[in-house]
């Protein structure tokens, strides 16, 4: 297992199966930055286009068609001292004639303090003064190549991960994704410092991060959806527009994940879920909205104990 101190030189508006950025083996972790949603870097200076950015890809040896790939998001944290953000939510999160009267859509501007774990709201000026609030850093676009040798747009998302904008995937959680092309190909980029449920204004506060994650393989476990887990939860995701499609992703990899992992029969699985399950947005905004099921994880303990 090795330490890898990556610095990038070029990033990608897509998730694809672009030339490998640096190769690394199961077990390996590596340390890294991300540029911001439009391309600028820990200075606040723009070195890519913008679009998600993506740092990446990791070439995994040995990974296959057919295994899982294992993300550990060891550290997740803004590197500037500001961000931006959307200030006026996304039409389609509104009724129709409401959104037809709402403000214009402006940027506004959020000055970050590292060692406080605050954003405080600096422009534009309204009545919400100079709003402070705690910091809750997270990934909103990762994953691996898809399919079929696609190459596929940062702004979107599917089986491959990509643009998900769920708020759970910061610094502890362990992130899980079907493997399609030799090398898993692991991309990731699109910091935010903090997002509400949904991303509804389309953003968060944007930022570029420093991150270290640890990359490991499981050989021969095939899953169909992005799954992970907290210290708290076991979690899958399901990424598709309508939202009742990504619910239905999200909710049938779950019962697939307590059969094939937990050892509950059909009957079970439903039956748990139907009363225990919990549902999170990601985000109400991209091209593909995104839906996460949740099971807490003293629930298993619980049904493990019989009772």
């Amino acid at each position: 297992m090795a330490l890898h101190r990556f610095i990038p030189a070029r990033y990608h508006t897509t998730i694809g199966s672009h030339r490998p950025a640096l190769h690394v083996a199961p077990g390996d972790t590596v340390e890294t930055t991300l540029v911001d949603s439009a391309g600028h870097d820990a200075s606040g200076r723009q070195v890519t286009p913008g679009g998600n950015p993506q740092t990446g890809p990791f070439h995994v040896a040995g990974a296959e068609p057919g295994d899982t790939l294992v993300v550990r998001l060891e550290r997740v944290v803004p590197d500037r001292d500001g961000g931006y953000s959307a200030s006026v939510t996304a039409p389609n999160v509104v009724d129709p004639e409401y959104a037809a009267a709402m403000p214009e859509r402006r940027r506004s501007e959020w000055v970050v303090d590292r060692a406080a774990g605050t954003a405080t709201l600096a422009a534009p000026t309204t009545a919400l003064g100079q709003l402070t609030l705690p910091l809750a850093p997270m990934v909103g676009c990762f994953g691996v190549a898809p399919e079929g040798g696609q190459a596929i747009s940062t702004a979107t998302s599917g089986p491959h991960g990509g643009n998900m904008d769920y708020r759970g995937f910061g610094t502890g959680v362990t992130a899980y994704f079907p493997v399609f092309a030799p090398g898993a190909l692991f991309h990731i980029g699109d910091g935010h410092a903090l997002q509400g449920d949904g991303e509804i204004a389309g953003t968060g506060i944007e930022i570029s991060m420093e991150v270290r994650f640890t990359l490991d393989l499981i050989k021969g476990k095939r899953i169909r959806w992005p799954r992970g887990e907290n210290a708290d939860h076991l979690f899958t995701v399901g990424n598709a527009r309508p939202l009742d499609q990504a619910v239905q992703h999200a909710t049938t990899e779950m019962l697939r994940l307590l059969q094939e992992d937990h050892g509950l029969d059909g009957h079970a699985a439903h039956i748990l879920l139907g009363q225990c399950v919990e549902y999170d947005l990601g985000n109400v905004f991209d091209p593909a909205y995104t839906m996460v099921c949740k099971i807490a994880k003293r629930t298993l303990a619980r049904v493990r104990r019989g009772g």
